[in-house]
């Protein structure tokens, strides 16, 4: 039998879509196409384990079943993909698929479980009217199930060309989910070139810890260790939005990545990667925070007739926000600081995406951005194309922070904004695109780069006394000059044309009034 494809597999997952297409929003129905391919693949790795045992024990099921208790997941009777597929035409199917998934989660707690006893299914309910009435949500279910039980969708490992298909699988499925749930998108994947962009700018080396404080369902996370280029790292995420946490939880584990911690909770209220008392410390921080958020800090609680600060970042425990508080519409600073706080002093590297307001906004915001300047953290800010984003137009930058800068004062700015390739949606960053600014902030890391021009009309390096002068204003175009001279005018040309055009219209005149007079005889 030939393997199974990347190219199967995608077309399969993306025609099981077509059950909820139409009547139900792409950033709802996403959740249970994914939750089942996930269950799919752990049973079809459950069965082809178990018939290698069976092999092994010379058909000895009691043996087999034995065995089976020591694999990566344990798969009850009743959670098995089979198991709903048989029971596809039953009243209660949505029932049976949530008892599913409890019970699945159950036997395997350490995995499907978050520290503080969240389940990774606690958000999903396959039973909801979401689905629709009685009638059309069990003919939805037993369409997906139907779907997920063809040939092309078989995917024990033994039948598949390679093993990160399943992985390419989930991934093909989001960034498809992303393109279709318009403003929605940008909260669960950043797409795929700008997290190879942010993985090659901030390349971890071997042993590394990395960590996104704003995961959505990982997919920067996971370009971030596949550019280390072994697989000696560890992976570390956090994520507020409880439905997005699971994806990125079940993500870690279609890509093999079963070490991977992923929490659950608000990064900056409530930071749950934590040593002790202390927060968590790595090697390499990215992100794609959420752009400008308002109201991410005070939370003052109603209690009766007594207001009862519960987080206040004034006094916040860690100590994150010294260099000053950001104002409370707009977190992008919140989510800076954070990040430089968690990475090692010495060698920690941070790669943020930001709005272009975090380059220039004054009062508080351009105190933090003065401070961090001033404690010469800020390596690069690169200017990306307009539209790159899912659900907003606007263009981004991302910032490199690097606390092992050693005594090179100067920053490298880039301007991308015009080298893209434009697509039907949005635009895409193209190979040739990354690697250009890729090579041009490795050779000013590398200390290849002098003060001054680099490349005219697109990168520049800017000395700590030029960011002074310009008041700590990061804005692009005070460094990187952007200016496309106009064609001269021709005014000879011009004024020939006028003439052409005022005998025209003297022609036209002409013969309107001709037969408006006809029209008035």
């Amino acid at each position: 039998m030939a393997k199974i494809s990347q190219k199967d597999i995608n077309d399969a997952v993306w025609k099981a879509c077509d059950t909820f297409r139409g009547s139900i929003d792409p950033s709802v129905y996403k959740d249970y196409v994914l939750t089942m391919l996930f269950i799919k693949y752990l049973s079809d790795v459950h069965d082809d384990k178990f018939d290698s045992y069976l092999q092994k024990y010379k058909g000895d099921k009691d043996r087999a079943k034995r065995a089976m208790q020591h694999e990566r997941f344990v798969v009850p009777e009743h959670s098995h993909f089979n198991f709903l597929y048989e029971h596809r035409n039953e009243v209660n199917i949505g029932e049976l698929i949530d008892v599913a998934l409890e019970d699945l989660e159950e036997a395997n707690r350490e995995k499907l479980y978050s520290e503080d006893g969240a389940g990774i299914f606690q958000n999903i309910n396959f039973n909801s009217s979401v689905l629709g009435d009685t009638k059309d949500k069990n003919t939805r279910l037993k369409n997906l199930l139907l779907d997920f039980n063809k040939e092309s969708l078989d995917l024990r490992p033994s039948h598949l060309q390679g093993n990160d298909i399943i992985g390419g699988a989930y991934m093909f499925l989001i960034e498809n989910f992303a393109s279709d749930a318009g403003k929605k998108a940008g909260e669960f994947f950043t797409p795929k070139e700008v997290s190879t962009l942010i993985a090659k700018l901030t390349k971890s080396a071997p042993g590394s810890r990395i960590c996104d404080p704003t995961c959505g369902s990982a997919s920067l996370l996971i370009k971030a260790g596949e550019e280390v280029g072994s697989d000696n790292f560890s992976l570390y995420g956090q994520e507020a939005n409880g439905s997005t946490w699971a994806l990125a939880v079940m993500n870690m584990f279609l890509h093999g990545f079963d070490n991977a911690t992923i929490r659950w909770g608000d990064t900056i209220r409530n930071p749950k990667l934590k040593e002790g008392d202390a927060l968590m410390k790595f090697d390499t921080v990215v992100a794609n925070p959420p752009f400008s958020l308002d109201k991410w800090g005070k939370v003052e609680d109603k209690d009766g007739e007594k207001t009862v600060v519960s987080y206040d970042p004034e006094t916040d425990k860690y100590n994150r926000f010294w260099r000053g508080v950001p104002p409370k519409s707009k977190g992008d600073w919140a989510f800076i600081s954070h990040m430089i706080e968690t990475t090692y002093e010495g060698k920690g590297k941070v790669g943020v995406v930001v709005p272009h307001g975090v380059l220039f906004r004054g009062s508080s915001e351009g105190k933090i951005r003065q401070k961090t300047i001033d404690e010469n953290l800020l390596e690069a800010v690169i200017g990306l194309p307009a539209n790159l984003f899912f659900g907003t137009g606007i263009p981004a930058a991302i910032l490199i922070f690097n606390k092992g800068k050693g005594k090179n004062k100067n920053v490298l700015f880039i301007d991308a904004s015009k080298h893209y390739e434009s697509a039907k949606n949005q635009n895409r960053l193209r190979s040739s695109d990354i690697e250009h600014i890729v090579k041009t902030y490795r050779d000013f890391n590398g200390g290849k780069l002098k003060a001054g021009i680099v490349e005219d009309k697109y990168s520049y390096v800017a000395t700590f006394e030029e960011i002074q002068e310009n008041e700590f204003n990061l804005n692009i175009p005070r460094y990187v000059d952007t200016f496309e001279e106009e064609a001269e005018v021709d005014i000879n040309a011009v004024q020939e044309e006028i003439d052409r055009l005022e005998g025209e219209l003297k022609t036209v005149q002409k013969e309107l009034n001709k037969y408006l007079k006809e029209l008035m005889g």
